[in-house]
């Protein structure tokens, strides 16, 4: 789960209709005629050839940041507005009008007169033809985690003050003359080794080159100790530049509200969690972060998807092989162990239900839902609509996908797939409700992911719902249905922890899937749920990331059947 301005904390965060056919360049519709409008082009010098994507206007009431850098975030942010454009050549115009659906405001009309800061910007399409037999177009990440107003090769304008009056009617042209730049990785150090590979799998079957990466966190000693082997904690996450866990030898000033806020959640600094790291007590792990972005998002979920492709076995079968070639760690179920939050906390319990005799241990946090009789707050198998609560005659309750951590809604559901219909069409938004589409769901008759719920009406599709369930990605279901083969797998290996105010209402199918668990014999769970009271929010962990680390490393211990584990300690 992505959070509000695309931040996230520890492992998150943390969220229209095709008019380009026919449409660029084309005269402006009768309703439009005299209305509001914008006119989007490139030139040749800026990109020789035609494009296909989705354009955007951003209208702001201020110009730092960029307006175009203010986009697509949770909350209040200022509007803005897409269209699809197909083939569109250079100077050829793309046209943004009262008809055109924007974000929050749904239409250029509703925006009041005044003096407003604006930025157009394209988001480039990629063509793919799959193994599977579907062409689609789709943004091709540019390992920057499908952030549509930062990817490298991208085109936006100068931003331009103008003065916006609709009932007056306006004709404002923009030109996409400025290219966004190449990502800079990271240089690799003593401690961080950053690793990016073609996976083989992934490049069959999406018909174009793939890649999967991995950051490497190596332990203090390694390169003097040559001899010595070490269990490792993979950490999923969304898609990062930076070390795992948070690690940073740098040390910037933490202002006080920022550390109020790390003491409530439990969480130290990068660099406190530097110093530890690097002490001479502490456990001698390898910790790695994965890299997978997809056309889709910025993270794959971690597993096999009939939309995504192959990611689940990518990371097992061709990046945990790799790393086990090319660094000194032992190869062995009981010294891999998982953890991540969010989105990250989702794929460490997924993957570890997806391959239970592969790893040794998840330690969970805050995880996107994991039992979709919470789906959020919607019960994605008995509700009829994800926008409103069912049970009321007279009244609609719109349901919230954030609230803040004393309880005040913040976003409704409805405002949120109002976001991602503007950021794409045919779930191309590269946000949060459309990941998991595109990571559970089946395919649309038009080669995309067939969404749970309409994005314009909350209308849900149950027959979407189960076979999310049927597939094994309402991980509760999953593990409850398949406990005679799982239980022996898993028994001792889950830890959970959430707050009870989570952001994102991610606490709801926690409590689910604790409920089921308790239930379950032969053998039991020995699971280990926690809970932060009162008002924990999202990033809430039960104790600091290098207690976190240190438990793990007690768990491999138990774990290693008598294997030597002096090989890792010196």
């Amino acid at each position: 789960m992505k959070l509000n301005m695309r931040m996230r904390v520890s492992g998150m965060a943390c969220v229209a209709v095709f008019l380009l056919a026919g449409r660029a360049g084309a005269a402006p519709s009768p309703q439009a005629a005299g209305g509001p409008k914008f006119e989007l082009s490139f030139p040749a010098s800026a990109h020789a050839g035609a494009i296909t994507g989705r354009v955007f206007v951003v209208v702001s009431t201020k110009d730092k940041p960029e307006p175009r850098l203010q986009a697509g975030s949770w909350g209040d942010s200022g509007p803005f507005f897409g269209v699809d454009a197909n083939a569109l050549t250079p100077e050829q115009s793309a046209v943004i009008d009262a008809s055109t659906p924007g974000s929050p405001v749904r239409n250029l009309r509703e925006i009041p007169p005044g003096d407003y800061y604006v930025q157009a910007l394209v988001n480039m399409y990629t063509e793919f033809h799959r193994a599977d037999g579907h062409t689609v177009w789709l943004h091709m990440d540019q390992w920057e985690g499908q952030h549509f107003n930062r990817s490298p090769g991208n085109l936006y304008s100068e931003v331009q003050k103008v003065h916006l009056d609709a009932a007056a009617g306006y004709d404002i042209k923009l030109s996409l003359t400025k290219e966004i730049p190449a990502v800079e990785v990271p240089a690799d150090t003593a401690w961080v080794k950053h690793i990016k590979i073609q996976s083989e799998m992934l490049t069959k079957f999406w018909g174009h080159p793939m890649y999967i990466g991995a950051i490497v966190l190596l332990p203090k000693g390694y390169e003097e100790h040559p001899n010595a082997h070490y269990p490792v904690i993979y950490e999923q996450n969304h898609f990062s530049l930076r070390p795992p866990l948070g690690f940073n030898p740098e040390d910037p000033a933490v202002s006080p509200e920022m550390r109020a806020r790390m003491s409530d959640l439990n969480r130290e600094s990068g660099h406190e969690f530097y110093e530890s790291w690097i002490s001479e007590k502490f456990p001698r792990m390898i910790a790695v972060s994965f890299q997978h972005p997809t056309p889709y998002y910025d993270d794959s979920y971690a597993v096999n998807s009939v939309n995504n492709g192959p990611y689940g076995e990518a990371l097992v079968k061709e990046m945990i092989p790799y790393l086990e070639a090319h660094f000194r760690i032992i190869p062995r179920p009981y010294a891999r162990v998982l953890t991540g939050g969010s989105t990250g906390g989702w794929e460490s319990l997924g993957v570890q239900v997806f391959y239970p005799d592969f790893f040794g241990g998840t330690w969970t946090l805050y995880p996107d839902s994991i039992d979709f009789r919470r789906y959020g707050t919607v019960n994605a198998y008995e509700d009829d609509n994800a926008f409103f609560e069912p049970g009321h005659t007279w009244v609609q309750v719109p349901r919230f996908i954030m609230r803040t951590s004393e309880g005040q809604p913040e976003i409704t559901i409805k405002q949120f797939s109002e976001m991602e219909d503007v950021l794409g069409s045919h779930g191309r938004s590269g946000e949060q409700i459309e990941i998991w589409d595109a990571a559970y769901g089946p395919i649309g008759e038009d080669g995309y992911p067939k969404p749970l719920w309409d994005k314009k009406t909350g209308k849900i599709d149950h027959s979407v719902a189960l076979y999310m369930r049927d597939h094994g990605y309402d991980l509760s279901y999953n593990i409850r249905t398949n406990w005679a083969a799982l239980g022996p797998k898993l028994r001792g290996k889950i830890h959970v922890y959430v707050g009870d105010m989570d952001n994102f209402y991610l606490n709801l199918a926690v409590y689910k899937l604790e409920e089921a668990m308790k239930e379950l014999k032969d053998p039991p769970c020995d699971c280990d749920f926690q809970y932060g009271r009162p008002m924990k929010g999202h990033g809430w962990q039960p104790t600091t990331t290098a207690n976190l680390v240190k438990w793990m490393a007690e768990h491999v211990e138990k774990s290693a059947g008598g294997e030597d584990t002096k090989q890792w300690h010196y």
